[in-house]
C-alpha cells in the first residue's frame, strides 16, 4: 500500500510540501479551533506518506515538516509573551515560535522513523500499530527531554467541549501519552481501511469515534467544602505596575467577601493575586512598593479581615531567597492564609518556565541582550515537586501552579494522594490560543487522576472542573467574577492515578508488540 493509493497524483509527487500543509491542518484541532476531525485526517494522511517511502531517512524527513508545521501553528501563543516586555522586539516573537518548532518537531520525526524501521516494507497495520506505540514513547521524551515541553499531547484533540469528555473518558485507563497513541492508531487505521476499499470496517470504525464522542457526561458530584474561586480580571499590562497595586487589591478583596463570616469556606486567588511580600525577614528595601504599608504583618492581617475568620485562602506570591543579607532568587509560590492572617502553609512551583520564570544559559545569553519575557531581574528558584498540603477542614490540597499542569504524571504526590488540585495561573501573557488550550490539559489531568481541578487566573479562563474533566463552572476571559460552589467530589484512585506515565509506556510496548507480530505473520 502506498501514499498513491489515496492521494492525488500531483499531491503525492511532493510528499515534503504536503507534509508541512498536513502539520498545521492537524494544529486545528487543538484549541480554540478544536476542528478534531481534522486533526485525524491529517495525521492518516500523513501515515499513507510515511506508508508511501521506502526508507527510513525519508520517514524522519516527513515526521519532522509535518511536526515543524504542527508546533507552530500550535504554540503561536507564545510570540505574544514578547508583546508585555521591553527589552527585546516583538518581531522576536514570531521568530521564536517556528525555531522552538525546528525542536520540538524532531518527536514526531522519530516516532515516523522508528515506526518505519519497525514496521519494515509494511505499510498496513504493522505500520499502523508501529506509528501508534511510537508516538506515545516520543511524546513521553517530549514531555521531560531538556526539563520537557508537554504542551498540546495529540490526545488532547480527543477531549470533548466543556459538558463533555469526548473520547479522552478512556484517560484513566490509558494516560495523556497513550490517549495521544489512540488518536495516532485511529487516524492510521482509518487510513489503512480506506487504502484498502474496507468501507464497510471503515465506517463501522467512525460510527464507533463519534459514539465515543457523544457519550453523555456522568453525573455532578458537589462536595461539602464551601469554594469561592476569584478571577479579578488583572491584565497583563497593569500586572506589574506599582502604581496599580492598591486597586488590584482593591479589586480581589472586593470579589472575596465572604456571605456568611461564620462559614467555612476555601478562598482562591489567581497566581500573581497578591503584590505584596507575605513572609517577614527581607531587607526592607523590598518592601517599599508595597501596598500595606511596607508590613508584611499588615498585609496578612488585612488579607485576613477580608476572607473572614473561617475562611482559608490559597494565593499565588512571590518568596524571596535570602543569601548573606543578599536576594540571591525568588520562588513562584502559592501561601495559605487563614482568616487571623495566618500563613498555614505554602508551596513552591517546581517546573518553571524557560525565559519566563529563568534565563536559561544566563552566562551565554545575558550578555547577547536577552531577557527573561516577564518583569524582573532575579531568577527563579524551583521547588521539590509535588506536594499535598493537609489544610484540615478545607482539605488536602495538591498545588500545581500555572504550566505545571501540563505534565502528565507529575502534578501529584503518590505517597499522599490530595483532595483536589490547585490550579492558578496568570495567563493574561498568553495570547488568545493559549488559554483555553491550558485548560484543555488542565482537564486532562483531572480525568487520567480522578480528581477537581480548580483554576484561578488573572484573567480568565478560571474554572471549576470535576473529576471527570466536567467544567462545572467558568469564567471567560477578560471578565472580574466570583465563582461560589462547592469543591467537587475525588474519585477513588484511578489505574493512571496508580501506575502513572508506566501505564502508558506499558500500552506503548503492547502496540509494539502487535506491530512486530503483525510484520511476523505477514498481516502487515
Amino acid at each position: 500500500m502506498g501514499a498513491a493509493s489515496l492521494l492525488p497524483e500531483r499531491l503525492a509527487r511532493h510528499p515534503r510540501w504536503l507534509a508541512l500543509l498536513l502539520g498545521a491542518i492537524s494544529a486545528t484541532g487543538f484549541q480554540p479551533l478544536a476542528l478534531w476531525p481534522l486533526t485525524l485526517i491529517a495525521v492518516g494522511v500523513l501515515f499513507l506518506l510515511i506508508a508511501g517511502t521506502g526508507r527510513i531517512r525519508d520517514a524522519w524527513t516527513l515526521g519532522w515538516l509535518f511536526g515543524w508545521t504542527h508546533f507552530t501553528l500550535g504554540n503561536n501563543w507564545i510570540a505574544t509573551a514578547f508583546t508585555y516586555q521591553a527589552e527585546m522586539p516583538a518581531l522576536l516573537g514570531w521568530l521564536a515560535v517556528p525555531l522552538l518548532a525546528l525542536y520540538l518537531a524532531v518527536y514526531p520525526g522519530l516516532a515516523a522513523a522508528a515506526a518505519k524501521a519497525i514496521a519494515g516494507k509494511s505499510g498496513g497495520w504493522s505500520l499502523a500499530f508501529a506509528f501508534a506505540g511510537c508516538w506515545i514513547v516520543a511524546e513521553w521524551l517530549r514531555g521531560w527531554v531538556f526539563t520537557g515541553y508537554a504542551w498540546n499531547p495529540l490526545g488532547v484533540v480527543l477531549l470533548g467541549n466543556f459538558d463533555s469528555q469526548g473520547l479522552a473518558f478512556l484517560a484513566p485507563w490509558l494516560g495523556t501519552y497513550a490517549l495521544s497513541g489512540m488518536a495516532a492508531l485511529i487516524a492510521a487505521g482509518g487510513a489503512v481501511l480506506a487504502a484498502r476499499k474496507q468501507l464497510l470496517p471503515l465506517a463501522a470504525a467512525v460510527a464507533v469515534v463519534i459514539a465515543g464522542w457523544f457519550l453523555p457526561a456522568p453525573a455532578e458530584r458537589p462536595g461539602k467544602l464551601a469554594l469561592t474561586l476569584v478571577q479579578p480580571d488583572v491584565r497583563q499590562e497593569e500586572l506589574n505596575d506599582p502604581r496599580r497595586f492598591e486597586a488590584q487589591f482593591a479589586r480581589i478583596a472586593s470579589l472575596s467577601i465572604p456571605e456568611r463570616r461564620d462559614a467555612t469556606r476555601l478562598v482562591l486567588w489567581p497566581e500573581s493575586g497578591v503584590p505584596d511580600y507575605l513572609r517577614d525577614g527581607y531587607p526592607q528595601r523590598f518592601y517599599q512598593q508595597m501596598t500595606a504599608g511596607g508590613d508584611p504583618a499588615y498585609a496578612r492581617a488585612r488579607i485576613g479581615r477580608v476572607i473572614g475568620p473561617q475562611s482559608l485562602l490559597m494565593t499565588g506570591a512571590v518568596d524571596l531567597e535570602i543569601a548573606d543579607g543578599q536576594v540571591a532568587g525568588a520562588r513562584n509560590v502559592v501561601t495559605a492564609i487563614d482568616g487571623q492572617g495566618h500563613i498555614r502553609a505554602g508551596y513552591a512551583k517546581a517546573h518553571l518556565v524557560p525565559f519566563g520564570e529563568y534565563l536559561a544559559l544566563r552566562w551565554l545569553l545575558e550578555p547577547l541582550g536577552a531577557t527573561r519575557l516577564v518583569a524582573g531581574a532575579l531568577d527563579f528558584w524551583p521547588g521539590p515537586g509535588p506536594r499535598t498540603l493537609d489544610l484540615g477542614r478545607w482539605g488536602k490540597a495538591g498545588i500545581q501552579i500555572c504550566y505545571e499542569i501540563t505534565f502528565s504524571g507529575e502534578v501529584t504526590d503518590p505517597a499522599a494522594r490530595p483532595d483536589y488540585i490547585f490550579n492558578p495561573s496568570n495567563d493574561g501573557w498568553f495570547g488568545s490560543w493559549g488559554p483555553p488550550q491550558h485548560l484543555a490539559q488542565a482537564r486532562l489531568r483531572a480525568i487520567e487522576e480522578g480528581l477537581p481541578v480548580l483554576r484561578a487566573t488573572t484573567t480568565g479562563i478560571s474554572a471549576v472542573i470535576d473529576a471527570h474533566g466536567i467544567v462545572r463552572h467558568h469564567v471567560p476571559r477578560h471578565r472580574a467574577e466570583r465563582i461560589d460552589t462547592y469543591v467537587p467530589e475525588a474519585l477513588p484512585p484511578t489505574l493512571f492515578a496508580q501506575w502513572g506515565n508506566r501505564l502508558a509506556l506499558g500500552w506503548a510496548i503492547a502496540l509494539l508488540l502487535i506491530a512486530l507480530v503483525a510484520r511476523r505473520i505477514g498481516r502487515g
